[in-house]
Order: C-alpha cells, then sequence, then structure tokens
C-alpha cells in the first residue's frame, strides 16, 4: 500500500533556494520555516541549481523539492520539470506563495489552479544592457504581468517599491500589502575583520555589476586615510548570471586597504556588522537591500542609492544618507558623513530599526495575508 502524497498549508515556489544566497532566497527561506514553526505544513519548491542539492529534503522543518536544470539563459535556469512539479505540489496546497520574478510564473499560475496565489514582487527584473538580456527582461515582464493578473493578493517590501513599479496598475487592484523583508537581528558579532583603528566600510551582497561595487571602490580610493578599510563581502564563485569580480580587481588596483571577503554565512555575517562604521549599497537596481537593513539594526548606517525600494530603509529610519547611482563623490562625502554620527544616536537609530525589520513583524504580516486568503477560498467553496 503506498502511502498517500503530504498535503501543505502552503507551496513557496521561487527559481533559487538555500544553499543559494540572495535578497529573494533570504525572504523565502525565513518566511518558509517562519511559517512551519507556527504549525504550518509548508513545501518549498525551486530548481536543482546545485547538482550537489538532493532532489527531496526537509530543512529547517520546511519539505524541499528540486527540479532537475537542463541548461541556463542569463540568470533563468531551464527545467521544463519545474513548473509541473511546482503545480503538483501547490494543488496539494492551501495557498501558493509565488516569487517574482520568475520565467516559468505564468505556466505555474496557470497549472496550480484552483489553488489560490499570492504574489510577492520582489522587484522589477534589471539585467545590464545588451540584446539578449532585453528579450530576457521582456519576456519576464510577460510572465509575471500573467501571475499577477491571476493572483489573490500581492505583497511587495514597500509601498516605495510598489508605487515605482511598471505592474503598479495591475497590483493596485489586487489585495495588496507592503511588509519589509525579514531581517535578522545579528547583533552580537566580534570585529574580526576590523583591521586598523581607521574609518571601516562594508558591503554585503551578490558580486554582480547591478550592485554598483565599482563605484564603491572609485569612492573609497578618493579618501587618503591610510587606516581606513573597505570590507567587499559576497557570492562572486556560483553568482548567476556571471559576476564582475574582474572589473572590481582592476578598479581596485594595487591599493591594500580593500579587501575583497567572499561569501559570508552565519555567524561571519554577525562579524562582518561588528567590524564596520558605515554600511554602503550603492546599486543601480535594488527592491530593499536586507543587508543594509541589517546592518541598521545592528547599529551601522546605511548609504544608498535613492532608488525606489532601495531607499525604504533609509527613509523610513533617517539612519543614513541616499545618493544618486553612479556618483562616487557623492558617495565618499555622505560615507565620511555617516561615520561621524555619535554612538548613542546609532543605538537610538538601531533600535527603531529592530522594531522596523524584525523577522518575526514581516511574519506576522505574511501570516494575516495568508490567513486572509485562505480563509477567503474556503468560504468559495462553501
Amino acid at each position: 500500500m503506498t502511502n498517500p502524497e503530504p498535503q501543505y498549508d502552503l507551496t513557496v515556489a521561487l527559481t533559487y533556494y538555500t544553499p543559494y544566497i540572495s535578497g529573494v532566497t533570504h525572504t523565502a527561506r525565513v518566511v518558509a520555516e517562519g511559517m512551519a514553526a507556527r504549525g504550518w505544513r509548508v513545501a518549498v519548491v525551486t530548481s536543482q541549481h546545485d547538482r550537489s542539492a538532493p532532489r527531496r529534503e526537509t530543512l529547517g522543518g520546511v519539505d524541499v523539492y528540486r527540479s532537475p536544470v537542463l541548461g541556463q539563459i542569463t540568470r533563468a535556469q531551464i527545467s521544463p520539470a519545474y513548473p509541473v512539479e511546482a503545480a503538483r505540489i501547490a494543488r496539494r496546497s492551501s495557498l501558493l506563495y509565488l516569487n517574482l520574478p520568475m520565467a516559468e510564473a505564468s505556466l505555474l499560475a496557470r497549472l496550480a489552479h484552483p489553488t489560490p496565489i499570492v504574489s510577492m514582487l520582489h522587484i522589477d527584473l534589471y539585467l545590464p544592457p545588451g540584446l539578449l538580456n532585453r528579450i530576457a527582461v521582456g519576456a519576464s515582464d510577460v510572465t509575471s504581468r500573467s501571475a499577477l493578473r491571476r493572483s489573490a493578493a500581492v505583497i511587495t517590501n514597500s509601498d516605495d517599491q510598489a508605487h515605482a513599479s511598471k505592474f503598479w496598475p495591475l497590483v493596485r487592484n489586487k489585495e495588496f500589502r507592503p511588509i519589509p523583508a525579514p531581517c535578522l537581528d545579528r547583533r552580537g558579532g566580534r570585529p574580526r575583520y576590523r583591521r586598523t583603528g581607521g574609518l571601516h566600510v562594508g558591503f554585503l551582497g551578490r558580486i554582480v555589476e547591478d550592485k554598483g561595487i565599482v563605484y564603491l571602490v572609485r569612492a573609497f580610493r578618493q579618501i587618503a586615510d591610510p587606516d581606513a578599510r573597505l570590507l567587499i563581502g559576497g557570492n562572486y564563485k556560483t553568482v548567476m548570471g556571471g559576476d564582475n569580480l574582474g572589473d572590481i580587481r582592476a578598479e581596485i588596483g594595487a591599493d591594500s586597504r580593500i579587501e575583497v571577503l567572499g561569501e559570508l554565512r552565519g555567524q561571519e555575517i554577525d562579524d562582518f556588522y561588528a567590524s564596520i562604521d558605515v554600511f554602503a549599497l550603492p546599486s543601480m537596481a535594488e527592491s530593499f537591500g536586507i543587508a543594509q537593513a541589517e546592518a541598521m539594526m545592528c547599529g551601522v548606517p546605511s548609504v544608498t542609492s535613492d532608488l525606489p525600494g532601495g531607499r525604504y530603509p533609509v527613509l523610513a529610519t533617517q539612519f543614513g544618507t541616499l545618493i544618486p547611482p553612479r556618483d562616487p563623490e557623492a558617495l565618499r562625502r555622505a560615507i565620511l558623513d555617516l561615520a561621524a554620527i555619535p554612538a548613542d544616536r546609532r543605538e537610538v537609530k538601531a533600535r527603531e530599526a529592530r522594531k522596523l525589520f524584525a523577522a518575526e513583524r514581516s511574519l506576522d504580516a505574511h501570516e494575516e495575508v495568508f490567513n486572509l486568503v485562505r480563509d477567503r477560498a474556503a468560504r468559495r467553496v462553501r
């Protein structure tokens, strides 16, 4: 006698999941594991982008299903089995939490019927200039619009992000909630990456062109202090779509004050925040910036590009400075200004940031939306 297939309260669908690190995977993982800890039966369906990862396992109380990958175009995985498997599991669930953008979103949304969909619109897809990337962005926009039309509710990281999105005309007609990404309280680290008594500036994120790290290096090199340091943390070895580490190293040149730390995880991230005085996020595309919010929660102000969504943590806390993208001089001035913030003000602002961006607060808001959509669907069935 065969065992019945498991039923779920929530299926989380996204292209990349742990062990990959990005803002999307962080949000999906914290939501999935957080809801599981609250008693929800949760499945995650993703691609097997890392072939060493098992096709099926349980992580953090969540059943993880991975579909095999045949290839990749820009940042999109080619996995014909993925939308079929994700829809199969979603149909055994009360809700589908669909993470956009996703190449397969339109097909998955159709195949998952009649399970109601809550879409998480992380960002309007940005790819560097180029014909293939323009085609990829256009195709992604089509699938996102189709999935959003089929969604019972839509979540973004902020009103600021949503109102500036090309999808706002669709989103505003849905059950819409701005919910900041769930951020972890990373206080208590030790400053293991601090090299001198001078100013330490830090970046943490994927090492890709759209993060604007080249402009950060240019800005930092204009700071003459020999004791100042720039710490660059993040994945460049397996980043999807390709890294730009070569361009960054060329910009660094012989400046030994700049250190590329590579990917950081767990306690290493806590120690990173404990090692810096100013966080820098000079992105050319950004929807929130979990790393900058977590830095703020540890008492570290952020200098951030003035972009919808990415600027929200600074606007909400007034614990940082907004600058134009691609402007090293403005970035340099902002870094020096923020470095002078006294310890007592840093602590006040850190408490405000922890109140706004704590993971539990985000989970509460997500659960409220999930319950709303699930209850409405149940009433329609009755």
